[in-house]
């Protein structure tokens, strides 16, 4: 039975010849031609059609409408110039980057469009994966042109900072624990993703209204974010740290979508050996809109997050409250992601909250209705966060020799030996 397609090259100079290429092409059968891609999105959406032949040039064409048709089992397939070299920043090149999984030149024959569309249909949406490249892309005009610093290869590791609702730390552990690893000389990647209110660039003294996350969404959307242009939108802060900045207001949420995340994500990967996100506190599924793949989801981003990452950090903090709470998102992390690996921090440690012995029993607490055991305790150091605030620097310049900031290199420590340890 013949594959139906939809085709879209409407405005394509090429478009009669690739008509009349499409009808001849064994195995398919063209069942309507698109004129824009909110036609294509309509027509995927009636069920009739499992493939998508499109024009290199349609309007609004996005990473975000190729994930929509991925997730409905849709291949997709670009045509371009046949004079196309796939030259880095070229259509095909800027294709691919939205995930479209294959690209042919527009003179393609009938035999060989034929053939492409069928192997594209039974192979399913393409699986990606992404490799450390070798370190941050220099951002001063001295070494913009230069090769990258060399690093040790591999995967390059993300690590979701997330926790429950009531403000347990969340962005304070993020941002120190960057600030740690990037001591340490390891190219470290710092992005705020808390679609809820991001302050990772208040707590860092960037007061702009730029969002570095947002800029590169719409890279990733377009089809032109990779590994200098990441780097491009991103603030450097330190040799070693990189600073994603996030949103600058909560109701432009809308900007982050899923799968441009999870592009920003895994060209992160190529650009440091570790990322560290700031993930927002909810994950929670609008069941009303769960069924429409193409609707805004606030929670998308975060969720998308978690999913991606390497490890999820969950900070909780040391009273009876945070700790309940703490326990609760615990078992809701791993319904959300069960693979992923947990490791759990406890914020705020102080005596008197959990009583006498606060480490004892927060860890008894966890281990008993969670099955888990805390891996750092973070003791309650107001004054120390306070100067890092107030002179928006991190806690190993405004406070070097606090407990706080001691057990946060403790942990970026550990952090760094589990790294070392991963063969390159």
């Amino acid at each position: 039975m013949a594959i139906p397609v939809l085709l879209a090259v409407t405005g394509a100079p090429w478009e009669a010849e690739v008509v009349r290429r499409t009808e001849r092409a064994p195995g398919i059968r063209v069942v309507r031609r698109c004129v824009d891609i909110a036609d294509v999105m309509a027509a995927a959406g009636s069920g009739q059609a499992r493939a998508v032949l499109l024009a290199d040039a349609l309007p609004r064409l996005s990473s975000d409408a190729v994930a929509a048709l991925h997730a409905r089992g849709i291949a997709v397939l670009a045509l371009v110039d046949p004079t196309e070299n796939g030259a880095p920043f070229g259509a095909e090149d800027r294709l691919a980057r939205m995930g479209i999984e294959r690209i042919l030149p527009a003179d393609v024959s009938p035999g060989d469009l034929g053939r492409a569309v069928t192997d594209a249909v039974d192979s399913g949406p393409p699986i990606s994966t992404a490799h450390f490249a070798g370190g941050f892309v220099p951002l001063t005009p001295e070494t913009v042109d230069q090769e990258p610093p060399p690093y040790p290869q591999g995967t390059g590791r993300l690590i979701a900072v997330w926790g429950p609702t009531g403000a347990p730390g969340r962005t304070t552990v993020a941002v120190n624990l960057a600030y740690e690893l990037a001591l340490k000389k390891i190219p470290t990647l710092l992005a705020d993703a808390d679609v809820y209110g991001g302050t990772v660039a208040q707590m860092l003294g960037m007061l702009d209204e730029t969002s570095g996350l947002a800029a590169a969404a719409r890279s990733a959307s377009n089809g032109s974010l990779d590994m200098v242009m990441l780097a491009k939108h991103a603030r450097q802060v330190d040799p070693h740290l990189l600073v994603l900045t996030g949103l600058s207001r909560a109701d432009r949420w809308t900007e982050l979508r899923p799968a441009a995340i999870e592009s920003i994500w895994s060209t992160a990967r190529t650009l440091a050996p570790v990322t560290v996100v700031d993930a927002g506190f909810c994950i929670e599924t609008d069941e009303e809109i769960s069924f429409d793949s193409l609707a805004p989801r606030r929670n998308g981003a975060t969720v998308s997050t978690l999913e991606e990452a390497d490890e999820v950090i969950v900070v909780g903090s040391a009273d009876p409250v945070g700790l309940t709470r703490l326990i609760r998102a615990i078992h809701e992390v791993r319904a959300v992601v069960p693979s992923v690996n947990v490791r759990v921090v406890m914020n705020r440690v102080r005596s008197g909250a959990l009583g006498g012995s606060p480490n004892e029993a927060a860890a008894d607490a966890l281990t008993q209705y969670a099955g888990i055991e805390p891996s750092a305790f973070l003791p309650y150091d107001l004054s120390a966060v306070d100067a890092a605030m107030s002179h928006g620097r991190s806690l190993s310049d405004a406070a070097k020799s606090s407990k706080l900031r001691k057990a946060l290199q403790q942990l970026a420590t550990t952090i760094h030996k589990e790294l070392a340890a991963v063969p390159a």
